[in-house]
């Protein structure tokens, strides 16, 4: 016969409680606190240098109880410190990545995630009804101009993961001509990681024609524009050429969906020349899509901003890429969310 302190004991333990869930009931507030911050420039303000609420409030604009209630909460999230004198001073992390004179600054993103992709977010109950996008980003019409806004604010998250691609393949010591195709390129983040790290590097950059100029801008800022050439237009349809070293697809595949995906890789093989890589960046799930967590929630996202995305495993995609007739299917570590898949084009 059990003792029945122990019996309570163990009930106890194993008591299922509402914690986990709970957890989500504000989980909307980190983004909207930071956001807010960023736009009343806390950040900046206290940039190398530590200052009371009331200071950051003259310096800023803002009240005073408006500050005191988001700048505790950064406290509260890591984003801030404050010392014994009622002080608030920067954490490495926000240093590195909050202050906007920072080349890694991160709150472009930020404020496209509020700005741009919650309003969208908030209809979740009818895109899951229905099936249908929101707003269908892959389209030109309305995708054109979507990113003409966006991909500069994408540029500081994908050029550390675009410096050690560069690294991988070895881009510092050629002695030789390299031909670089960048699919979508967007901000150019990945052709320009590429052409800083050699004078050989010579990019073709493929995007929406309103998307290029911006393209075309970045690369100019970081001083290699002079190696950039331009095609315009829907990648199924654009002529790439041949000959290509290395190909490039950053962030494409998930809101082209399964299809085009498989379509466009095809085009690569075509397009690349005899022992070519290509390379891939992704927001990859594992094979029985129960994780990672951010993967699955960025399917969510395809889900309401795109006609046919979804986030893919890696197990898939290299299924696909060996469809196609590539070879030596790898995997490379890098700084975001999601190792880099590189393949091989036979000699």
């Amino acid at each position: 016969m059990p003792i029945q302190g122990k019996t309570m004991e163990s009930n106890l333990q194993t008591q299922v409680t509402p914690e986990h869930i709970m957890q989500f009931v504000f989980g909307y507030a980190p983004s909207l606190i930071l956001e807010v911050a960023l736009h009343h420039r806390v950040f900046d303000v206290l940039n190398n240098t530590s200052k009371t609420i009331e200071l950051v409030s003259e310096e800023t604009g803002a009240s005073a109880r408006g500050l005191r209630a988001i700048m505790n909460a950064l406290v509260g999230l890591a984003l801030l410190s404050k010392d014994e004198e009622q002080r608030y001073s920067l954490t490495p992390e926000s240093s590195a990545f909050l202050v906007s004179t920072q080349p890694s600054f991160l709150g472009g993103l930020l404020h496209h995630t509020v700005r741009g992709l919650l309003p969208q977010w908030m209809q979740l109950s009818e895109v899951v009804q229905t099936g249908k996008p929101t707003i269908a980003v892959n389209r030109e019409t309305i995708g054109a101009p979507y990113f003409e806004a966006f991909v500069p604010a994408l540029f500081p998250a994908a050029y550390p993961s675009a410096k050690v691609l560069a690294n991988t393949l070895g881009l510092g010591h050629v002695e030789q001509p390299i031909s670089v195709l960048d699919l979508a390129a967007g901000s150019g983040v990945w052709g320009i990681a590429l052409a800083q790290a050699s004078p050989q590097v010579r990019v073709t950059a493929v995007d929406w024609a309103d998307v290029i100029p911006v393209t075309q801008r970045i690369a100019e800022q970081h001083g290699v524009g002079d190696r950039f050439q331009y095609l315009a237009g829907d990648l199924l349809e654009v002529d790439f050429g041949f000959g290509y070293q290395v190909v490039i697809l950053g962030q494409i595949l998930h809101s082209e969906g399964e299809v085009r995906s498989r379509l466009l890789l095809e085009k690569v093989f075509a397009a690349l020349a005899p022992s070519g890589t290509i390379a891939i960046s992704e927001w990859l799930t594992n094979s029985d899509r129960t994780g990672p967590l951010n993967a699955l929630i960025f399917a969510v996202n395809m889900l309401v901003h795109t006609d046919r995305g979804d986030t893919f495993s890696t197990e898939e995609i290299s299924g696909w890429l060996s469809d196609k007739g590539f070879i030596d299917i790898r995997t490379v570590e890098i700084p975001g969310p999601s190792p880099l898949i590189l393949a091989t084009k036979p000699h």
